[in-house]
């Protein structure tokens, strides 16, 4: 691994001093002879007052960035039989009985397929100080369902629209069937065997002592109390699971960790990883499927103008909403990181959406180190 000042050049001339975002962590991993080198670089601040640096060890809030975590621990439960991907949702969650979604089958969720919407406001109650009842609010997703797509899924599933919702209702089937908190169960089949420090809040409070100095803030909410630090920024997330993780959010991680994720991921598909996961497990996720871009815990490149840059037609990764990103290309052997709080101090601000692909063509066309 190396740390050269050539990604903090890219963090600092994209990133920083355009405004879009106070700091940002970058990761590059290039698979050459069959070993991965991995560089990282780092530049600007935690925040907007400039008090102090980012750097390569800052955990920041990977937004959606966990959905693909979510999805491989589904596909290690999916290996062992402890839930299938043809299980229909009512057979592992109560919530979803007498609702439109009852009968979906879990894979339909996984890959944004099952008709729901795009966003519902769940949080609502707790916005308003009022009590929060998860079952209330599961069951809410549960009846979510777009008017288009109220009948029986088709074969394939209904019109593809990404929404955060299916995640949220699988991390709570994958609870029900394991008897754990989502976030141990993400330790145990993915963070832990890998060696990754991608954790929940509540994980990072309990074995980083520095978490709460370290961690990149996000916004400025103050129905929330001030600057959302160290808890999760997705309001559905941080009310159907507080310091823990949702499906669809919930982890913090640094650069270096989530580039050695997809660095797993490209492993386990190109059968390196036998021990891990077996090859046709992992390819359950990242498989095309028509109608979009969008697979099962990862999305595929949208085309000239994607997120993604110049990556090569075959790779696959997510975006986070707080300003993260990662896309791994198995073709090239490439793995790319991007971790930012835009967020910060509003949501409102959207310069990353033009930033992202000029960082991700600076760091595909650096020269690996020794050529």
């Amino acid at each position: 691994m190396t740390r050269q000042p050539r990604l903090a050049r890219i963090a600092r001339t994209l990133v920083v001093e355009p405004g879009v975002a106070p700091g940002a962590s970058l990761a590059i991993a290039r698979r050459s002879q069959g070993r991965w080198q991995l560089e990282l670089g780092a530049a600007g601040f935690l925040d907007r007052r400039r008090l102090a640096p980012a750097t390569t060890a800052t955990p920041y809030d990977l937004a959606s960035v966990t959905k693909p975590v979510f999805a491989m621990t589904l596909a290690r439960l999916r290996a062992r039989g402890v839930l299938g991907f043809d299980d229909r949702l009512g057979e592992h969650l109560p919530e979803a009985a007498g609702t439109p979604s009852e009968d979906l089958p879990l894979d339909l969720l996984l890959s944004h397929r099952g008709g729901l919407e795009a966003h519902v406001r769940l949080f609502d109650p707790l916005s308003a100080a009022a009590p929060f009842d998860r079952r209330l609010a599961l069951r809410a997703a549960c009846r979510a369902r777009r008017r288009e797509a109220l009948g029986p899924a088709p074969d394939g599933g209904h019109a593809p629209v990404y929404s955060d919702l299916g995640y949220l209702l699988l991390g709570a089937v994958v609870e029900r069937v394991t008897g754990k908190p989502l976030d141990q169960v993400i330790a145990e089949e993915v963070t832990m065997p890998l060696g990754l420090a991608l954790r929940s809040a509540r994980q990072a409070w309990a074995h980083e002592r520095r978490f709460a100095t370290d961690v990149a803030p996000t916004e400025l909410v103050p129905w929330r109390g001030g600057v959302v630090t160290g808890v999760v920024h997705d309001e559905n997330a941080w009310a159907i699971s507080g310091h823990g993780a949702a499906g669809h959010a919930g982890l913090f991680g640094t650069a270096e960790a989530l580039a050695r994720f997809g660095c797993a991921v490209l492993d386990v598909l190109s059968g390196a990883a036998p021990d891990y996961l077996a090859r046709e497990h992992a390819t359950q996720l990242v498989r095309e499927r028509p109608g979009s871009t969008l697979r099962a815990g990862f999305d595929g490149v949208s085309g000239p103008n994607s997120a993604a840059g110049a990556v090569g037609p075959g790779s696959f990764g997510h975006l986070g909403f707080t300003g993260t990103s990662l896309w791994c290309d198995p073709d090239a052997g490439t793995v790319t990181v991007i971790l930012t709080n835009r967020v910060h101090p509003t949501r409102d601000h959207i310069a990353i959406r033009a930033a992202r692909p000029l960082v991700q063509n600076a760091l595909l066309s650096l020269p690996a180190h020794g050529d």
